[in-house]
């Protein structure tokens, strides 16, 4: 199995400075959460191999980088990412959430629930994101739906698209890429919601100024459930070296 790092600073597209040090801490989960299938079984690691890019840049370019840098710092502009998980008590069927975050607002977040069980590890399916019948859903910055009026939901009868097209409108995956999950497996274990809070609704590379707000989110459901709710929010920030 090969794959890249998912942190923060190896999203950015741009080349760490020479003489920069960088350690890399990774830590296990537990099986339940990387197996499917069977209790019993295990994860055994024989080899692992860390496989770094590096380049040689001529000498007008480093002398250019060094002349900057004595005048400046070098910045790299990352998507910081957070998970926030909040509990849903059982025969609640609505939910509000004030001040999911206290701070600087993200420019997205992607909320999804699971059960209680898969919250903590089981070898059936830990991230099987149902979708709990919800009916409404809605997030709110200063009291004002953003980034559009609350998703109004029906899966008993399959009226889900808006649920399912905010994946694609929240992560702009529909524009250049595919998203890779089907309307069929939207609703088997893969129901997601997706809201894009920019100010101008693009999630590309260029900064905005940073905001404080408070933003809430509030579920409707049809059916009494007992939850948790995953809340994943993207933030634009900056490493200065």
């Amino acid at each position: 199995m090969i794959g890249p790092l998912h942190c923060d600073l190896f999203h950015q597209e741009r080349l760490l400075l020479n003489l920069v040090d960088l350690k890399i801490k990774l830590i296990r989960s537990k099986p339940e959460f990387c197996l499917h299938g069977k209790k019993g079984y295990k994860v055994t690691l024989e080899k692992i191999t860390l496989l770094v890019r590096k380049v040689h840049v001529s000498p007008g370019v480093v002398l250019g980088h060094m002349k900057a840098l004595e005048k400046e710092t070098a910045k790299y502009p990352i998507n910081r990412v957070l998970c926030k998980v909040y509990s849903i008590p059982q025969g609640n069927m609505s939910y509000v959430q004030d001040n999911i975050f206290i701070g600087q607002m993200p420019k997205r977040i992607v909320v999804g629930c699971v059960d209680n069980d898969s919250f903590h590890g089981t070898f059936e399916k830990s991230f099987d994101f149902k979708h709990y019948d919800i009916n409404f859903i809605g997030v709110y910055v200063d009291g004002q739906p953003i980034p559009h009026n609350p998703l109004n939901l029906n899966f008993a009868q399959n009226n889900y698209i808006k649920g399912y097209h905010s994946l694609f409108s929240g992560t702009e995956k529909g524009q250049d890429q595919g998203l890779f999950i089907s309307r069929e497996e939207y609703i088997s274990g893969n129901t997601l919601f997706a809201f894009n809070l920019s100010p101008d609704l693009c999630t590309g590379d260029h900064l905005n100024l940073i905001k404080h707000s408070n933003l809430r989110i509030e579920i409707k459901f049809s059916i009494k459930h007992s939850v948790k709710r995953y809340a994943y929010l993207f933030f634009l920030n900056s490493i200065t070296l």
